[in-house]
């Protein structure tokens, strides 16, 4: 892996540069037939690749552009996220392929992290509950972005409260604490001292960053990360088009990356 040094001045070019024109991109991998998104996952070949999970929206999250809420920014959030690790390390991660899995898809094993958008719509089944802890328990590593307030956007989702129910019925005991910028996620690669001011997208005030650990024990391993009342990922979907300033896109791209090698090594 190739480091960076002056990680805290360190303007990445690839907000422009490496990132491709994203217009139609969604054609090569995925459809969206009325509301929902069909996808076509390609074999796993030994290559890292990005896995979002998919799961049942529930009622009003289909808000944005019609598309159930766990496909918001898919799948150019994580094509431009790919091309960004392929430029400041050698990963070598795919950038033709974007899987989706449900988490009772026994693939999923296959992916040391999964990402999991818009959880105050997230919904599972007793299977998927039972399947997502055994990723978990396994070694897996989960990144949880994109929350919103209650009562934001659409009806009868958001909030952390919808999240941790869910949560409590992958894991009965589990108990989410916040990190701070001492945390080794926020220094695995890029060194990020400060979380108080990180921008936001649109969300209003302060986002907070949450964990949990395995038996709840802080000198065991994390199982995830949570970002709650942000949007981390809308800086990368919207990367190159002029529409956020490119040091806010580089913040989140940082964030992005630093949880990747964290996943990684972890």
């Amino acid at each position: 892996l190739r480091t960076v040094t002056g990680v805290q001045t360190c303007a990445l070019p690839i907000s422009a540069a490496a990132v491709t024109a994203q217009r139609g991109r969604g054609r090569y991998f995925g459809q969206q037939r009325g509301r929902e998104i069909e996808v076509q996952n390609q074999p796993y070949d030994g290559r890292f690749t990005f896995a979002r999970i998919r799961y049942a929206t529930a009622p009003g999250g289909y808000w944005y552009m019609g598309l159930p809420s766990w496909a918001h920014g898919y799948p150019v959030s994580e094509d431009n996220l790919m091309r960004i690790m392929n430029e400041v390390s050698y990963l070598g991660a795919r950038t033709d392929a974007y899987n989706a899995f449900r988490l009772d898809d026994p693939e999923i094993a296959r992916y040391p992290i999964t990402y999991i958008t818009e959880a105050g719509w997230w919904t599972l089944n007793d299977s998927e509950a039972a399947a997502f802890r055994a990723y978990l328990l396994k070694g897996g590593f989960t990144i949880f972005d994109d929350f919103k307030l209650p009562g934001e956007f659409g009806a009868g989702g958001g909030g952390w409260d919808t999240f941790e129910e869910n949560m409590k019925r992958v894991i009965p005991s589990a108990k989410f604490v916040d990190l701070d910028p001492t945390h080794p996620i926020f220094h695995s690669f890029f060194e990020i001292a400060s979380l108080s001011s990180f921008p936001q997208a649109y969300n209003a005030g302060p986002p907070a960053f949450r964990g949990l650990y395995e038996d709840n024990d802080p000198k065991k391993r994390l199982l995830m990360v949570v970002n709650y009342n942000t949007d981390i990922s809308q800086y990368w979907e919207w990367s190159g088009r002029g529409l956020r300033p490119f040091d806010e896109t580089n913040e989140a791209y940082k964030l992005g990356v630093n949880y990747l090698m964290y996943g990684m090594t972890h």
